[in-house]
């Protein structure tokens, strides 16, 4: 007597295929975060020492910490201020860019400039912006701006330069001029480069939004930090400073998205 086994339902190979690559996709995603949380956990649980916590302790400082008023008081004004500076930085640089990287005199003109001041340490002037413009919102934004403008710009004008010959000829040949060529030629062409220096310059702001806040300040992230430190908080320190890679991971996947929604061209272009 002849067994018929039954048959597997259709689509259940492609829902095991489907589970099988979301756990690959998880396991790459989380294996070495939980990785290093475990190797910390060790360490801190075999030092014994006080300025090493336990994650549960510092998980616990993060919700008493970040989850109450500080949010509102420390971390959105930061966030408000690195948002403000960058958007700044972008416009100068984009906008200074495009022409320097058009006209050959005027790169030639302003190169030996750029890279003087493109070799200046940004925090070298904090102390300089303070005593300009005092120690409000306007000396932490401008710190920002000071640093993150550099890389925009100095991006944008290797873009522009990089044009293709070939497609400004075109453009000239069939008379697209004005804003049309800078909008469809220039700055389409140029834009993985613009995003390249866009995303050098949102790490680097994050750095001298901190900076900036740790110098005669009394509020932001910077300077909670710094509170914590001097007041022994090491917990709450800590989790200021989980607070700032958070920050700064969520904003990067945040620019990924736009980086391939504006760039969605060149990516197909590629493949």
């Amino acid at each position: 007597m002849t067994v018929i086994e039954d048959a597997p339902a259709p689509g259940a190979g492609r829902r095991a295929s489907g589970a099988k690559g979301f756990g690959r996709t998880l396991l790459r995603v989380l294996g070495l975060p939980v990785l290093l949380i475990a190797g910390w956990w060790v360490f801190s649980v075999w030092s014994e020492s006080f300025y090493v916590p336990t994650p549960p302790r510092i998980a616990q400082a993060f919700a008493e910490t970040w989850f109450s008023r500080r949010l509102f008081d420390d971390a959105l004004p930061s966030v408000a201020r690195l948002l403000a500076g960058y958007a700044l930085a972008t416009v100068l640089g984009v906008g200074l860019g495009v022409p320097i990287g058009l006209s050959v005199r005027l790169r030639a003109a302003a190169e030996p400039v750029l890279e003087f001041f493109r070799a200046i340490p940004p925090p070298v002037l904090v102390p300089l912006i303070m005593l300009l413009a005092g120690i409000d919102n306007g000396m932490k934004i401008l710190v920002i701006v000071s640093g993150c403008v550099w890389p925009i710009l100095l991006n944008t004008v290797e873009g522009v330069r990089a044009l293709d010959e070939m497609l400004s000829d075109t453009c000239r040949v069939y008379g697209v001029r004005g804003w049309s060529r800078l909008r469809h030629l220039v700055l389409r062409g140029a834009s993985p480069q613009i995003m390249a220096g866009l995303r050098q310059a949102l790490s680097i702001g994050i750095i001298l939004m901190v900076i900036s806040e740790m110098f005669a300040s009394s509020s932001g992230l910077g300077f909670t930090i710094v509170l914590f430190q001097r007041g022994f908080a090491i917990p709450e320190m800590w989790s200021g400073i989980l607070l700032l890679g958070l920050l700064g991971f969520g904003l990067s996947m945040l620019f990924r998205m736009l980086e391939r929604r504006v760039l969605s061209w060149h990516w197909s272009h590629r493949a």
